[in-house]
């Protein structure tokens, strides 16, 4: 069973932030894959439980607010007993120009509290798979301003298209692992 949680902020205020990436990219999966997602107080999230190409599959929309993302990961990965190496995390990267996606099997929070959050549940250990989708390039305003500011038409226009193989990549993820989804989409 895998686990993939997709960060953002919950409330219609957020709905099209940049930092609600993650939960774009889930809310499209939910489309594609004909899925639902349903509120359980006891994850402080929205989530769903489906099967895709032969994989049991846990999607997970954390409703802590982001700087908190690890609460409600952490009571999914253990009422689930969901191992660490099958999570995958969506989210965010500022870092990373609109329209690009890049799998990372482990690293730093760079900067991303969400990240930052899920490491500290963890016990500080920070192996854990995620893909980040590009936000950038930020403009001379600080991050959180930035991120927290719906995105331009014209990176929902970049970004539209994008869900599409963002889609496939998870799918070759789920089928094949993280090196064949890196080698094959970063």
């Amino acid at each position: 069973m895998k686990l993939i949680t997709g960060l953002g902020n919950p409330g219609d205020k957020y709905k099209f932030t940049r930092h609600n990436a993650g939960f774009m990219v889930l809310d499209y999966l939910s489309y594609q894959w004909n899925f639902d997602f349903k509120f359980e107080s006891k994850f402080n999230g929205e989530i769903s439980k489906t099967i895709v190409n032969g994989e049991s599959v846990i999607f997970l929309k954390p409703h802590t607010f982001m700087n908190l993302s690890g609460q409600s990961l952490i009571a999914v990965m253990n009422f689930f007993k969901i191992q660490r190496e099958d999570v995958l995390v969506v989210y965010d990267d500022i870092a990373l120009p609109a329209g690009t996606i890049r799998y990372r099997a482990k690293g730093s929070d760079g900067g991303h509290n969400g990240i930052k959050s899920i490491i500290q549940v963890l016990g500080g250990n920070n192996n854990f798979d995620r893909l980040k989708v590009g936000i950038g390039p930020q403009p001379n305003v600080p991050s959180e301003v930035y991120v927290l500011q719906n995105f331009t038409q014209e990176q929902l226009d970049i970004l539209k298209p994008e869900l599409s193989k963002i889609k496939d990549s998870i799918e070759v993820y789920l089928a094949q692992g993280i090196q064949a989804a890196q080698t094959k989409f970063n």
